[in-house]
């Protein structure tokens, strides 16, 4: 029998930045899942992350900060980057899906 589960993301339940391993809501072989939120004017600080990551707008628009490089992302999109430090902070409120890969050598392509 598959261990695959279907979660609807848009009426998930989050915790807050302080709790946020309790956002982790699926972890496999190389990789975990987490839901992030942020309310109106709310921000995430510097996070170093040691994975490849996907970052999907599930709803609302955040801008994300990868080193000096800042990217506006709304509804619908994703960024899709190698381990650094992001930050994040949305002027109107957020839900973003997170996907965590280890990886041992990149393979994003231009």
């Amino acid at each position: 029998m598959s261990d695959s589960r279907i979660f609807d993301l848009k009426v998930m339940s989050v915790f807050p930045y302080g709790e946020r391993e309790k956002n982790v809501f699926f972890h496999g072989d190389g990789f975990k899942t987490r839901i992030i939120e942020l309310p109106a004017g709310g921000a995430m600080p510097d996070c170093q992350m040691s994975t490849a990551v996907i970052f999907y707008v599930v709803s609302g628009e955040v801008e994300i900060t990868i080193g000096a490089e800042k990217h506006l992302l709304n509804e619908g999109f994703c960024l899709v980057g190698e381990s650094s430090v992001y930050s994040m902070k949305s002027p109107t409120g957020v839900k973003i899906l997170c996907v965590q890969i280890e990886t041992g050598k990149s393979n994003l392509q231009p």
